[in-house]
């Protein structure tokens, strides 16, 4: 039995990766999410017997259970190409997210876990021109640790979203494997056609005629400066952007859906539903985007729900990481 922790477990997607891969192999000792929205939707999902801890910045590495594998999905907004690149010198609340990772390291090297297991933005190996990423890297080497990195695409595992994430899978030197076999994907191919809710939708999430309008107005105007911003309807049978928090996730992710469905608001909009039957997707859709099954609870409200998924992971290729990780542990 592998003892894990979560680390900025958001809504407890590498979680369900990990549990996916490793099956009654795996049990998750301790939970550490400062969001309490986050915690609302991950109590809701997850039937552990102990609480969530809040600010790991807070939190003694003393104080932790002893634990084999170590996972955490830290923030990404400060090395993000969406956001300011802040990075080491980003502020956010008065926290500074680019440095969570050393709370990690802290605790990893009291425990010295078996593996560690990290998810980023792309951006974080280019942030700084590369010093970012090597300081990370570094880091973790300084503790004990072998590194294996690498950049997938969700659009390969499964999931119909072009979105590119870096892994790290850090394994304690004296059980490390000469090299880590990064999983290639599933080769199955999925469209935004296949993930879609079934009809009608509720009128809620097709836009107004006036919030189109603007739309344009807004696209016209970035187009004629020579930018690529604005929103983007997507074809059904291809993938989405990737899903972020924040307006432009959901406007950069609009579909035409002309099953039958109300043109009757059900919430207050300036004009009136437009004719063309363009949406945004739905919290439920894009949990399927990011490979949650179904079966997860959604509870909290849209703009939450949208927010979480935006920010969390996709579970398939968490699943696929770690069932090769697990491989390389069942040899040691």
């Amino acid at each position: 039995m592998y003892r894990s922790i979560d680390l900025f477990a958001g809504i407890g997607g590498i979680r369900i990766g990990f549990d996916n891969a490793f099956g009654k192999d795996i049990k998750t000792v301790f939970v550490s999410e400062w969001d309490q929205p986050a915690q609302q939707t991950y109590k809701a999902n997850f039937n552990d017997k102990f609480d969530i801890a809040g600010d790991i910045t807070q939190i003694k590495e003393e104080d932790i259970p002893e634990f084999d594998i170590c996972l955490a999905g830290f923030p990404c907004q400060a090395f993000s190409m969406a956001g300011k690149h802040g990075g080491f010198e980003d502020d956010y609340h008065g926290r500074c997210r680019g440095t969570l990772f050393l709370d990690v390291v802290r605790i990893c090297d009291y425990h010295k876990p078996k593996v560690i297991f990290c998810e980023n933005v792309k951006g974080l190996t280019i942030h700084d021109k590369g010093r970012t990423f090597k300081v990370i890297k570094e880091a973790f080497e300084e503790i004990g640790y072998t590194v294996f990195s690498k950049i997938l695409n969700s659009k390969d595992f499964g999931v119909p979203q072009n979105r590119e994430r870096i892994y790290l899978v850090c394994f304690r030197n004296d059980i490390a494997p000469k090299e880590f076999k990064f999983p290639e994907g599933s080769g199955k191919k999925v469209c935004i056609r296949d993930i879609l809710d079934t009809a009608p939708i509720s009128p809620k999430y097709y836009l107004s005629d006036v919030y189109m309008d603007t739309l344009r107005k807004h696209k016209a105007r970035h187009e004629a400066a020579g930018h690529g911003f604005g929103y983007e309807v997507r074809d059904l049978d291809g993938i989405a952007g990737t899903i972020v928090c924040g307006g432009m996730g959901r406007e950069r992710n609009l579909i035409v859906d002309s099953r039958p469905h109300s043109m009757e608001a059900v919430t207050h909009i300036k004009g009136e539903i437009n004719k063309e039957d363009i949406r945004k997707m739905t919290p439920r859709e894009w949990a399927r985007l990011q490979g949650f099954p179904d079966t997860y609870k959604l509870v909290l409200s849209d703009t939450h729900l949208y927010k979480q998924f935006g920010n969390s992971v996709t579970v398939n290729v968490i699943d696929a990481i770690a069932r090769e990780i697990r491989k390389v542990l069942k040899n040691v």
